[in-house]
């Protein structure tokens, strides 16, 4: 689903509770640019503040009614386009920052230990936030603590609702007419989270309507992209609210569209080294025939997650070694 172009700055209520700003950061990989979303009123919660941009801050500011504030900066992943603005938002807010992680959290055991694979393109080095959610771990918000929590393991902060890591398995986060959880969605990158709201799910760059996601490693990791979105199609979307675009209101079409892409993609790979071992650069301009060449070097950053991913179910090999470099063959 794709719909009008929205202006950046402009404050859009999406449905009741949720208000949108978009950030003026449009490009080939943002989109129209990066969707921050206002959960709520009065307190607030606010999930991608995005790049730091003056105009950005001054328009999410601008999206509060008199008196509100935000309580919590829920951050998707640490990437530039999404995260940048929480702490200096946090400073003028009082605001509490939480993400899965730093910018390396989150990694699987084969991507922690293949930092030469070049990759790193756009990712916020410095962020880290002031709590750490594990997947389906609790916060409160306005003193609001869930039934299911043991009383000693919230230590709430009566002026601003701080954050407190929970056990697994707890809704994410409460406040005045909102309820949010905590979904680890590692794939596009190792911290990503994705936040349920009742039916609907912000999705950050995991899931967006009008393209693929960028897998690229060692921060992308095509086993768990395709694992994650087997579990967000595991549950019944109303809606989901990508990180840029419109909202995608056909989720299990989508999610299951998404799947599909990345299994032709596998097969063609596969069939193309069926006729003998190949170099990346030439399995690319065979297997994204069908994209830009000016695309290409993203679609090398995708192809490579697929061949790591092939090379660890045992399916392909890498001489002399896993690398950019390699040359690539069936086993």
């Amino acid at each position: 689903m794709d719909g009008a172009q929205p202006s950046a700055g402009d404050c859009i209520w999406l449905e009741p509770g949720l208000r949108r700003v978009l950030a003026p950061n449009p490009s080939p990989m943002t989109h129209w640019g990066t969707n921050s979303y206002i959960i709520g009123e009065g307190t607030v919660a606010l999930i991608d503040p995005g790049p730091d941009l003056p105009a950005h801050r001054a328009a999410l500011l601008a999206a509060l009614r008199p008196g509100e504030r935000i309580s919590h900066i829920l951050v998707t992943h640490a990437h530039l386009d999404h995260s940048p603005l929480a702490r200096p938002l946090a400073a003028l807010t009082g605001a509490t920052v939480l993400a899965f992680g730093a910018a390396r959290a989150g990694r699987s055991a084969i991507m922690a230990g293949l930092d030469d694979l070049g990759g790193g393109e756009g990712v916020d080095a410095g962020f880290a936030p002031d709590t750490t959610l594990p997947d389906g771990a609790e916060v409160t918000a306005g003193g609001v603590v869930a039934a299911d929590v043991p009383s000693e393991a919230v230590a709430p902060d009566a002026a601003f609702g701080r954050a407190i890591p929970q056990p697994a398995g707890a809704p994410l986060a409460h406040g005045p007419g909102w309820r949010l959880e905590a979904l680890h969605t590692p794939g596009h990158f190792g911290n990503h989270l994705c936040f349920a709201w009742g039916a609907r799910c912000f999705t950050g760059d995991h899931v967006m309507g009008w393209a693929p996601s960028l897998v690229s490693p060692p921060d992308g990791d095509m086993a768990a992209y395709m694992a994650s979105l087997a579990r967000l199609a595991a549950r019944d979307w109303a809606v989901l609210y990508p990180g840029h675009g419109a909202p995608v209101t056909g989720a299990a079409a989508r999610l299951a569209g998404l799947a599909a892409h990345r299994r032709q993609r596998e097969a063609a790979i596969l069939a193309a080294l069926d006729d003998g071992p190949q170099s990346l650069a030439a399995l690319t301009a065979r297997v994204y025939a069908d994209t830009a060449p000016a695309l290409w070097p993203a679609a090398q950053r995708n192809l490579l997650a697929h061949l790591i991913d092939l090379a660890g179910r045992r399916v392909v090999a890498a001489s002399p070694a896993l690398s950019p470099d390699a040359l690539f063959r069936r086993c």
